[in-house]
């Protein structure tokens, strides 16, 4: 009988253990864009982010939260356990402010916050970066898009028909549950790693690759990630169009790429789910339905 008592003791104190537990926070910060409608929609494209990781099958704890432009709140940045960025260009270079802003980035990522940009939001302006291409995200993402009016750098943004996207590196977590898949998107190429001759750092990993152009086809790396010495970032450059976050193997790659961020273990099998609804997050290019 005591024996019995002591597993029941045992097994409530773990689950309110568990219940005590605080949830990982994920801030979505959704940046400025002009795109038409059924690209980019950043905004709705936040949404169903955060609706994915918070009702992943095989996650818990895990509380999003999204906004438009930097938050006025403090303590959203200081619990936060990474921050997500989609916009056109890198968010905090388009907003008021810029410089606060990067400062106070520079402040999370010193404590381990995570950071992960997702399609052009990865992107920098030339008169964002020092001449010689240096930007905090270089470091923070281990990468960035260098946009065609930057001076040191010049990567592509193209539309292809069909672009296949291949796992590149099979044994690190954002790799687990997806396979290689083929879109008609945007992924960006020639993306700039650095000074030396634009090689990743050895802290920053190849997640993704394809090989782009058709014409001149050679492997262009299309998702990174960095561990930083503290914290970690994660970067990839799709998807432009919405209708794209339905493919359930890119949508894994991304929700893979942002938990790891935020420092939790990834799922064996990748975070799964049930695919969203893409109209529920009221993309511009759906209208919304009549009232009866």
């Amino acid at each position: 009988m005591k024996s019995i008592l002591a597993k029941l003791v045992i097994a409530v104190l773990s689950c309110a253990a568990a219940v005590a537990q605080p949830a990982t926070q994920i801030l979505i910060v959704v940046g400025p864009s002009s795109h038409p409608p059924g690209s980019h929609e950043v905004a709705a494209g936040g949404r169903l982010m955060a609706h994915c990781l918070e009702q992943a099958d095989n996650l818990s704890s895990i509380k999003a939260t999204v906004v438009e432009g930097w938050p006025e709140q403090d303590d959203l940045l200081d619990a936060a356990d990474t921050v997500v960025f989609i916009g056109d260009t890198f968010p905090p270079q388009r907003l008021p402010e810029t410089q606060a802003i990067l400062a106070k980035l520079d402040q999370m990522m010193q404590r381990g916050c995570g950071i992960a940009c997702v399609h052009y939001a990865t992107g920098l302006l030339g008169k964002d970066v020092a001449d010689d291409g240096d930007h905090p995200l270089l470091r923070w993402m281990g990468g960035y898009f260098a946009n065609s009016t930057c001076p040191h750098h010049k990567g592509v943004a193209k539309i292809y028909a069909s672009a296949t996207i291949t796992p590149a590196s099979a044994d690190h977590p954002i790799c687990r549950g997806w396979s290689q898949f083929t879109l008609h998107d945007e992924p960006y190429i020639n993306n700039y790693f650095g000074k030396d001759n634009n090689r990743l750092a050895k802290n920053v990993t190849a997640i993704a690759t394809s090989m782009l152009p058709p014409e001149a086809p050679q492997q262009e790396t299309v998702s990174w990630c960095v561990q930083r010495d503290q914290g970690r970032g994660f970067a990839i450059v799709m998807p432009h169009f919405y209708k794209n976050w339905s493919d359930d193997d890119l949508r894994r790659l991304i929700l893979n790429g942002i938990i790891w961020t935020a420092n939790r273990d990834v799922p064996a099998g990748g975070v799964q789910g049930q695919a969203p609804d893409l109209a529920q997050f009221q993309p511009a290019a759906i209208k919304p339905a009549a009232r009866k």
